[in-house]
């Protein structure tokens, strides 16, 4: 009896012992497994909580130049864990692999990726499957486009490239620079253009200003017989004793009306620091474009010195004249430019200008195309300033300036320079940002 006890205790000892060492074995294979997990015949495991970390990315392109540098960004992070015992275990948590795009796009094509309350924006995101960050300062020309592969992030920045394109070639992007040649740099002619406005606009004030009414005299009393009815309670008028009032009509022809009736407005007028000559006009939308157009003008200086047979050059500006259209439906007002001597070193050297900038690529077919029409605009109906925008007042009658100034004489000027300008940013002298500039012959005339 007492040996089959001692065996029975033996066997439960054996037993116990067995399962003790195949719990630890599996507990070291377990180990082993989380350890190695990149083992043959084993997948990645996918990471149960992703980290996601921000995505460094240094790659830029030119939209429709250059091409896209899409970079590929795997990330790995790792996870600490403390198990019910109090042991630390360290198990590698592998993340999904996220790819972006940096695309330099310019600050004033923002707003058409975004589209009107941002819809262009969701709906590329939505079909495309990516993220587009946009920039949080004006300043700022990048965009970064995320996704979950190179397909989608490479389909979104072509769809924002075609986006670009079209809006480059209408009318919805504006000019940003253009290339001129400063004419404000000479004092006496900033003059004339001043006593030009002023003789223009008067002294009267313009479209509105002024009170309709002729002014009211206060101390003028008129007496009216009132008699009142004790029995009635009535107050009886006599009509005849109220004296008849007229007053004074308005004087037809004042400047004010004349103003109004022309359409004419101060806003229209050129302003006198800002008056020059256009060589060139230019879409560029980013940093990249400004700088490569700075670069053009800069390295085509010995040869427009050449086209100008390295002599100065003096232009004269006499009478006025209107682009398209008639007088009287005037859109742009413009004083005629004639080189003097007549050699066509002018036209010249704004070809060579011109050539070197299409053949950068920086001007648009259409501009590209356009014969070149030298003229010193001094009126121009796009700049009016309305109150109410949905009343389109594009053109001014400009029949009677023509009268008065049709043949004036506004003198002869010394073309100094050639500049690359910013449009509606201006330097402390009031003329456009000068962006690069190149020097014209400066050796006076014998």
């Amino acid at each position: 009896m007492l040996s089959c006890r001692a065996l029975f205790r033996i066997d439960r000892v054996l037993w116990f012992t067995s399962r003790c060492v195949k719990s630890k074995l599996e507990f070291f294979s377990i180990l082993r497994f989380k350890g190695n997990a990149t083992m043959d015949g084993f997948k990645k495991q996918k990471m149960v909580n992703l980290v996601w970390r921000p995505i460094s990315t240094q790659s830029s392109s030119i939209i429709a130049e250059a091409g896209h540098e899409v970079q590929e960004v795997a990330q790995c992070s790792k996870s600490s864990n403390v198990t019910e015992g109090g042991v630390n275990e360290t198990a590698s948590v592998f993340s999904a692999e996220k790819h972006s795009v940096s695309l330099e796009v310019g600050a004033s094509l923002i707003k058409f990726i975004r589209g009107k309350e941002g819809t262009t924006q969701m709906k590329i995101e939505e079909e495309m499957g990516v993220k587009i960050i946009l920039p949080s300062s004006r300043n700022d020309d990048h965009i970064i486009i995320e996704g979950g592969s190179v397909d989608c992030v490479t389909k979104a920045s072509e769809r924002i490239t075609t986006i670009i394109e079209e809006v480059v070639r209408s009318p919805c992007l504006d000019y940003s620079h253009f290339v001129s040649l400063p004419l404000a740099i000479h004092p006496e002619l900033v003059g004339k253009l001043v006593n030009f406005q002023n003789s223009i606009l008067g002294n009267h004030s313009i479209a509105g200003d002024e009170q309709d009414d002729q002014p009211v005299d206060k101390t003028t009393s008129v007496t009216v017989d009132l008699k009142a009815n004790s029995e009635t309670n009535q107050v009886n008028v006599d009509m005849k004793s109220i004296p008849i009032v007229s007053y004074q009509p308005k004087a037809k022809g004042t400047n004010t009306s004349t103003l109004l009736d022309l359409e004419i407005e101060k806003s229209i007028f050129i302003k006198p620091h800002t008056f020059h000559l256009t060589v060139l006009m230019l879409k560029l939308w980013n940093k990249d474009r400004v700088n490569a157009a700075r670069d053009v003008l800069k390295s085509i200086s010995p040869s427009v010195m050449d086209a100008l047979d390295n002599k100065p050059l003096f232009i004269r500006l006499k009478g006025l004249d209107c682009m398209r259209g008639s007088l009287a439906k005037a859109r742009v007002l413009y004083v005629p430019v004639e080189e003097i001597g007549d050699e066509g070193r002018l036209l010249h050297a704004c070809q060579v200008i011109t050539d070197a900038f299409v053949k950068a690529g920086l001007v648009l077919e259409k501009d590209a195309k356009q014969s070149l029409k030298l003229h010193a605009t001094v009126m121009n109906a796009r700049h009016r300033k309305r109150k109410d925008k949905r009343k389109k007042m594009e053109t001014f009658d400009a029949r009677e300036i023509y009268k008065q100034f049709g043949n004036e004489d506004w003198g002869e000027y010394l073309i100094r320079e050639a500049h690359l300008s910013q449009r509606f940013v201006f330097d402390q002298n009031g003329y456009y940002h000068c962006c690069a500039s190149i020097p014209f012959p400066e050796e006076h005339r014998a």
